[in-house]
């Protein structure tokens, strides 16, 4: 009896570790609320506009919402590895004055269809599908 227990232990921890070590790594969780820190050119960000509440919330449920300068917006996203896909973002269309335009546009350029993405600790950079823009945000 306790040999065939053994035997069924053993299988258990083996089949357990096999299915741990097939799954993978998990894909990074982007869930929370994030700061806009800088954008623009990869090469040389812009930092984001002093004293305007630039935020995003990527939701656990793949909800994406937030305000990056003048306009509230929401969509969905899909993370896959180090890749985000973003679904269709509506947003608000309030006038918006430089350099809040230009912040909130280039936002909403790198959230369009695939991007991919760092984290690094609390820092969430995105970048575009073309590698042309970033845009930087720090944990909340």
């Amino acid at each position: 009896m306790k040999k065939n227990l053994m035997f069924w232990i053993t299988l258990l921890v083996i089949i357990g570790s096999m299915l741990t070590a097939c799954s993978g790594n998990p894909s990074a969780s982007l869930a929370g609320t994030w700061k806009l820190i800088s954008y623009g050119s990869p090469a040389s960000p812009m930092p984001a506009v002093p004293d305007v509440d630039a935020s995003v919330i990527f939701g656990s449920d793949g909800t994406i919402s937030g305000n990056v300068g003048c306009n509230s917006f929401s969509g969905s996203y899909k993370v896959d590895g180090e890749t985000v896909t973003f679904g269709a973002i509506a947003s608000t269309l309030m006038a918006c004055a430089d350099p809040i335009a230009q912040q909130e546009g280039m936002v909403f350029n790198v959230f369009v269809n695939t991007a991919t993405f760092k984290l690094d600790g609390n820092t969430l950079t995105v970048i575009s599908a073309d590698g042309n823009s970033v845009v930087v945000f720090e944990r909340k």
